[in-house]
């Protein structure tokens, strides 16, 4: 049986609860709460990482979601061309980007 004909059939003891279904808004609180501090946040952060690989363009300093360090050599639609090394460039699908860093050492180092 579903649980929503349960709480909307279910009569309210006598002194029960004015605002009728307490259990119905219990629920509904359930998932504002869940909403507010897990979902949103989420799809914000979400939507500030594909706005941040959207920006990309050559000479960028990235880092991988695997730690690698590289130099942006070019954009495509979905991928970008990374040089890691003096000469070595790779080809990465842009989700892998985890973020834009101004680090030069971090590559220069490795050079």
């Amino acid at each position: 049986m579903n649980i929503l004909y349960i709480l909307l059939d279910a009569a309210p003891a006598a002194g029960g609860n004015p605002m009728g279904g307490g259990g119905l808004w219990m629920i509904i609180l359930l998932f504002v709460v869940m909403w507010l501090l897990m979902i949103r946040p989420q799809n914000k952060k979400a939507k500030e990482e594909a706005k941040m690989r959207e920006q990309l363009k050559k000479g960028d300093r990235v880092t991988f979601s695997g730690g690698i360090y590289g130099k942006v050599h070019s954009v495509d639609a979905t991928t970008v061309e990374v040089e890691i090394s003096n000469g070595v460039i790779i080809t990465v699908e842009k989700s892998y980007i985890q973020a834009v860093t101004n680090d030069n050492n971090a590559l220069e180092e490795k050079n």
